[in-house]
């Protein structure tokens, strides 16, 4: 990055109104007092490649990627992480200066440290981790808990083909439950994870039952709109220990902003109320 150059960085998806990255890069550009700029940018899946190749020569120097293109920028950058390889999207990336684009995924990582903020006891070891859904953000949960030492992953979602092309993708230490047995799953485990969107706003609720939980399940829902989930609030009213989803978009984010901005951010209380408030 040129000394000259004021650093300019952004987020890319369509639709991208909803999106919080804008709040939460530009508090910790004031807070830090850079002099940057993080911009949304509303780019569909037919102007991809042709915008990937274009922002750098405006100045850009990396951007984050949500829906629809997570998967997509895998194929169209220069080099990509094991991780996001791993996973099979990139949420994370950063322009070199002959504008090479170099591709991470770091939700995993997101995930991890807001489990371990809300929980500092976390001890993947302490017994099997139930994961509840299959989709792109269930990959890279179940990445990451294997990563951090989880031995078991018990794994139900709606469509039960979608467990069983990650368990042939992640191997033996994933095991497959139907959906309507997620409570036996639950009960067997250490860790629960919703990563659907069932729960959201605007989404049916999460209809699994949790009779399974004790007070001693640590208990996480990727979802941070509304801030506490139906799956949040039964828990706790349980005993459990609850995390929720806010801390792993404050998290994945940090790792952008230090490569981009050249300052290694902090995730705290007033991050997580700017963002809020936004």
């Amino acid at each position: 990055m040129s000394e000259h150059r004021i650093p300019l960085a952004g987020v890319i998806g369509s639709p991208i109104e909803h999106s919080k990255s804008p709040a939460l890069h530009g508090h910790w550009l004031k807070r830090y007092g850079i002099k940057g700029h993080y911009i949304p940018m509303n780019i569909g899946h037919e102007n991809l490649e042709e915008a990937l190749r274009s922002l750098p020569k405006m100045g850009i120097v990396g951007v984050n990627v949500t829906i629809p293109h997570k998967e997509t920028v895998l194929s169209l950058a220069d080099s990509v992480t094991d991780r996001a390889a791993i996973i099979g999207a990139a949420n994370t990336l950063t322009f070199n200066g002959e504008g090479k684009i170099y591709a991470d995924n770091t939700d995993g990582y997101g995930f991890i440290e807001n489990l371990k903020q809300g929980v500092p006891d976390w001890n993947p070891k302490a017994g099997p981790a139930a994961v509840l859904g299959a989709g792109g953000a269930s990959r890279a949960v179940i990445a990451s808990l294997l990563d951090a030492g989880v031995e078991r992953i018990l794994l139900a979602n709606r469509t039960k083909a979608r467990s069983e092309a990650l368990k042939a993708e992640f191997g033996a230490r994933i095991s497959v439950f139907d959906w309507v047995h997620a409570n036996t799953m639950i009960a067997e485990a250490a860790t629960v994870v919703n990563t659907t969107a069932l729960g959201m706003e605007g989404s049916a609720p999460l209809n699994v039952s949790l009779e399974g939980l004790t007070p001693e399940t640590v208990v996480t829902d990727i979802v941070y709109a509304p801030l506490e989930t139906e799956f949040l609030k039964t828990a706790r009213e349980v005993g459990c220990r609850t995390v929720d989803g806010l801390g792993m978009l404050l998290f994945q984010a940090a790792p952008g902003f230090e490569r981009w901005f050249g300052h290694r951010p902090e995730v705290d209380e007033d991050l997580r109320q700017a963002v809020l408030s936004a």
